[in-house]
């Protein structure tokens, strides 16, 4: 297609992904700041104030608030992040950072997670603006920095040093939420009411120096070995929460499948299937090792970082299982540390959510699940905000959406994005 043929909900997703915004973690990050000037210019022309927050040089956050036509009702805040994960280009079928349209999707890195959301935002207030309308309430527009790396260097900084951007808030939507999966053969909608809590942890083995050469039985590089094979072998049992409970309800009506196995009933649900079963348990990956420096010098000192998700509610009985699994030699450091949140099923703005999504998709049923992941949610819920996760999209059956967050050739069909720039439209509107 050409500019002219693309909607503007994909010429502005495309933008986004041309600009690297790679978070590599730990501050070491490109920087949000050419995007979050993008978004401001786009904000401009719509009439609007963009407000900015660098607290790190080029780590930017970029707010703008949209006057809603009944100013008495609480404000809602409508947030999306600017940084992405980094890609390694040789593995992807295309640039990841040229944001090509091609087969009918919109291609890179952040057309996922989660530049396309950022861009429904934006086009879904331009359309009402432009109309000359304006949203059922206030709205605050907020784009984050540092999200990729638990928003410690953005949502985390904003929220105690700028709270007056979320005066009179009491709601948030963001990503990983509103999107379709197919249960057998039959489309529903997963509405995003609560996350798992983040606990990046750092292992730490230590042992004695010495040449490659010799008998060694105190090597840091094997106790270490021996602690991250310990936690990949533990399967952690499922413990379900009400709003699991809730999802496998829905997915037990949908498929006519039982509810007594978990695991077997989220299969129903195909390409998703690996995403819903980590919301019914912890799960802890290793995602990196460092240790030693030449080939014949065994290291005093080895390392892995350990990615934990854990329902919310059982951080600390975990930090102790953990230590157990990985035994007393190992020190378990903390990296980063949020919470895990849960809401319920109900109240006006999931009914609004619920009914724009019956208006785009008619008789689609909509069904609760947790977020095995998290967002920056978590960093306005200390200002008292509930967050939710509604990035609506209508996707292909056969498409493994899920499996796309982080990984090769991320991508997401134009007519999804449409999709969801229209129903997100329709809760501005009305909600």
């Amino acid at each position: 297609m050409s500019d002219v043929e693309l909607p503007e909900v994909i010429r502005v997703a495309r933008d986004l992904i041309r600009i690297d915004t790679s978070n590599f973690g730990g501050g070491d990050a490109k920087g949000e700041r050419e995007a979050a000037e993008y978004v401001g210019a786009y904000l401009e022309s719509l009439g609007l104030n963009p407000e900015y927050y660098e607290p790190i040089p080029r780590r930017t956050n970029v707010m703008a608030r949209v006057p809603g036509r009944d100013s008495s009702k609480p404000a809602l805040v409508v947030h999306g992040h600017l940084d992405v994960v980094p890609a390694m280009a040789e593995d992807w079928s295309v640039d990841p950072f040229a944001g090509e349209v091609r087969d009918g999707m919109l291609w890179g890195r952040g057309a996922v997670d989660m530049k396309n959301m950022d861009a429904m935002i934006l086009t879904s207030v331009a359309e009402i603006l432009r109309a000359g309308e304006r949203p059922e309430r206030d709205l605050v527009l907020v784009f984050f920095a540092d999200e990729e790396n638990g928003g410690v260097e953005g949502s985390a900084l904003v929220v105690k040093e700028r709270p007056e951007w979320f005066a009179g808030a009491t709601e948030a939507i963001s990503e990983v939420g509103g999107y379709s999966i197919t249960v057998d053969d039959r489309r529903a909608y997963l509405l995003q009411v609560g996350e798992k809590a983040l606990i990046w942890i750092r292992l730490v083995a230590k042992g004695r120096a010495g040449h490659g050469s010799r008998l060694h039985d105190d090597n840091a590089v094997v106790k270490l070995a021996d602690a991250v094979a310990a936690i990949g072998r533990t399967r952690w049992p499922i413990r379900l929460t009400a709003t699991t409970e809730a999802l496998l309800q829905g997915l037990s009506e949908l498929s006519g499948r039982s509810i007594d196995d978990p695991d077997a009933l989220a299969s129903a649900a195909g390409p998703a299937e690996a995403f819903l079963r980590s919301t019914f348990r912890t799960t802890a990956n290793a995602t990196a090792l460092t240790a030693g420096y030449k080939h014949n010098v065994i290291p005093e000192r080895a390392e892995a970082l350990i990615d934990v998700r854990v329902l919310p509610g059982t951080e600390d009985e975990v930090l102790a299982e953990l230590q157990q699994i990985v035994g007393d030699d190992i020190v378990i450091e903390m990296v980063v540390r949020d919470i895990g949140m849960e809401t319920p099923f109900q109240g006006e703005l999931v009914d609004a959510m619920v009914q724009s999504l019956g208006r785009g998709d008619p008789g689609v049923p909509v069904i609760p699940y947790l977020l095995g992941a998290g967002t920056d949610n978590k960093a306005l819920s200390t200002l008292g905000i509930t967050g939710y996760g509604f990035a609506p999209l209508r996707l292909p059956a056969d498409l493994d959406f899920t499996g796309m967050f982080h990984g090769v050739d991320e991508r997401v069909p134009i007519e999804s994005l449409v999709f969801g720039q229209q129903v997100l439209t329709d809760l501005l509107r009305t909600y």
